[in-house]
């Protein structure tokens, strides 16, 4: 039986006494993609940053592997994470951000920060900045950061925001190609096609409820 990189067991949330998160429960596994759909506001980005460790659960427990989250591990690193807009030096190209974040982990590989960037659609030679970006293309940018460390895991909140019609499918390819190296990955998404292309197993988040769907 394949190991269980995510479990989330009866997980609730509140703030300011309204519960976001209402006991909620989830499984991911190598190899598949689990994606969730549901309205702004419904619970899915807090849920993400609860898996990811940057929120404290009121009640319940998350696993990644054997290690309790907020007990073995406080945040969440052995993931490429997309959640909400990600922030970049505005003033430096793509190359350079992408190069900037790998040495702050003691990281160095021109040649992989390259084929990261061009298996997402982004010239690594080019010399336009950040600012300058259209969305598609820093959403581009932003997967590419999320998969550059080759993490077992990927948390993705709405990974096509931005995309034109060629690009979501360029990147529904993508992470095809990267649910097939065993990836575990986690979406959320507004576009039914991509849930409905990509997920092995859909979820519905509303009033912070989760529904298993198919």
């Amino acid at each position: 039986m394949e190991q269980t990189i995510i479990r989330v067991e009866n997980a609730c949330k509140s703030f300011r006494g309204h519960k976001v998160l209402k006991h909620v429960s989830l499984t991911c596994e190598p190899g598949n993609i689990y994606g969730i759909i549901g309205y702004n506001g419904s619970g899915k980005t807090v849920l993400f940053k609860s898996i990811c460790g940057l929120y404290r659960l009121d009640e319940g427990e998350i696993w990644i592997g054997s290690k309790k989250m907020k007990r073995d591990i406080d945040v969440l690193t052995e993931a490429g994470i997309i959640i909400e807009e990600p922030s970049f030096l505005r003033n430096y190209s793509g190359y350079q951000n992408l190069d900037f974040l790998y040495r702050i982990r003691n990281k160095k590989n021109r040649q992989h920060l390259y084929d990261v960037m061009r298996k997402t659609g982004l010239d690594p030679l080019s010399k336009k900045r950040v600012c300058n970006y259209s969305l598609g293309m820093r959403q581009r940018l932003a997967i590419a950061q999320a998969i550059m460390e080759e993490q077992p895991i990927l948390i993705l909140d709405e990974p096509m925001n931005g995309l034109d019609k060629r690009g979501a499918a360029e990147m529904r390819a993508f992470f095809e190609e990267q649910k097939h190296q065993g990836k575990t990955i986690l979406m959320a998404s507004h576009n039914k096609e991509d849930i409905d292309v990509l997920c092995d197993r859909v979820y519905e988040m509303d009033a912070g409820v989760l529904t298993l769907l198919r």
